[in-house]
């Protein structure tokens, strides 16, 4: 299970629909549960017109989706105690979508993509099944501890 990192920290949300139900006390928690390293992260709700053309612009997927990892040292070798830099996007209408959809409450959901976005920003991906496996039972571990259930339990 991740350490207690240094962490710095911005909530936005330009979309309010979420601010009082996820509140930056539980999203900070989210973040340093899936933390490994020091980071410094902000964490921005938008709305699916934001979410679409931020998808549109920088992955030429002309859609809104649930959540965005810009992660701005990956690839490079950084020391130690040098933080992951990335802002990470979540989608409102998109997570609240999935959340009825899957029926988990929006908390549930949104600690899920937080933990996957934060997991992206420290290089973590799902491009081939064996990648895909470790980032899953990472996200159901911190999930675990967080006290939330498996996300990917059908």
């Amino acid at each position: 299970m991740p350490a207690k990192n240094k962490l710095s920290l911005s909530v936005q949300y330009p979309d309010t629909r979420l601010q009082e139900s996820i509140t930056r006390p539980k999203v900070r928690r989210w973040v340093q549960a899936a933390l490994f390293a020091p980071a410094e992260l902000t964490i921005r709700f938008v709305d699916a017109e934001e979410g679409r053309v931020l998808n549109r612009d920088y992955r030429a997927k002309d859609y809104a989706t649930n959540v965005l990892t810009f992660a701005y040292n990956e690839g490079e070798d950084i020391a130690e105690d040098e933080p992951t830099r990335a802002d990470i996007i979540l989608c409102t209408d998109v997570l609240e979508k999935e959340a009825l959809e899957q029926n988990k409450t929006v908390e549930e959901h949104c600690a899920h993509l937080i933990v996957h976005g934060v997991l992206h920003a420290q290089g973590y991906d799902h491009d081939d099944d064996d990648e895909a496996t470790e980032m899953e039972q990472l996200e159901t571990d911190i999930l675990a501890a967080l006290g939330y259930a498996d996300p990917y339990a059908t």
